[in-house]
């Protein structure tokens, strides 16, 4: 049997962009130019290049996502953290043929979010509180891969060092509790969050970092995250 004997659903990749703007968790949505839903609000995304030769199939997932990534928002890969996340592929998602997505996440310092331009096959680019988005209609079934996505980073930060990308490169103890608190949404007790703060610190996931932050009762220690060697 050969290659057109077999059914060929088409494959997309989407990217759900978080980072944290005036202490809220925000979504990057962008406004599509194309039908369909031309003129809705989505993800930023598009399909997985296949080569045209019989011997070249074409991009890897994971390329394709960097690509996606550059294109239309104009962040380089290399600055951002970007992760597979699910598979979405229920039938008459997309309404013009049978799409299969490869979902991923990405997290944004907030120091780079206004770095983020609109590209590709895009006419805007902004950044939505995600609270808000149950008001909003989006296009496909882009509001159920956000959830996924959002459920996936509060879950990660128990165990993972993933708060690291959605903060400064230093920080305080109570602004990286705030960072957890926006993340989660809900109110982190400081005694309790010191605890942790203080197992991740001998568990050699922080370390401090030289210098001070000036606030307004007296300098301030301040801490990084120690990358995985």
């Amino acid at each position: 049997m050969s290659a057109r004997d077999y059914p060929r659903p088409s494959v997309s990749v989407d990217l759900v962009v978080l980072t944290i703007v005036d202490a809220q968790l925000r979504v990057l949505l962008v406004k599509r130019k194309v039908y369909p839903f031309k003129g809705s609000w989505a993800l930023p995304g598009g399909f997985v290049r296949v080569g045209e030769q019989p011997d070249d199939q074409g991009e890897d997932l994971d390329a394709a996502a960097r690509r996606e990534l550059e294109e239309e928002t104009g962040l380089g890969p290399d600055r951002v953290y970007l992760e597979q996340l699910f598979t979405f592929g229920k039938a008459g998602r997309d309404p013009r043929m049978r799409v299969i997505t490869v979902a991923y996440y990405a997290l944004v310092r907030p120091d780079l979010a206004p770095l983020v331009r609109a590209g590709g096959d895009v006419s805007d680019a902004e950044w939505f509180e995600v609270s808000m988005l149950k008001k909003m209609e989006l296009a496909f079934d882009h509001r159920d891969i956000i959830a996924v996505a959002v459920e996936r980073v509060r879950g990660k930060l128990d165990y993972s060092d993933i708060a690291f990308e959605l903060v400064p490169v230093t920080f305080t103890i109570p602004e990286l509790r705030h960072v957890f608190a926006i993340v989660t949404g809900k109110e982190m007790d400081p005694g309790n969050f010191r605890r942790r703060f203080n197992r991740m610190l001998e568990n050699g996931v922080l370390e401090k970092a030289p210098g001070k932050r000036i606030t307004v009762s007296k300098p301030a220690t301040v801490y990084r995250f120690k990358r995985a060697s």
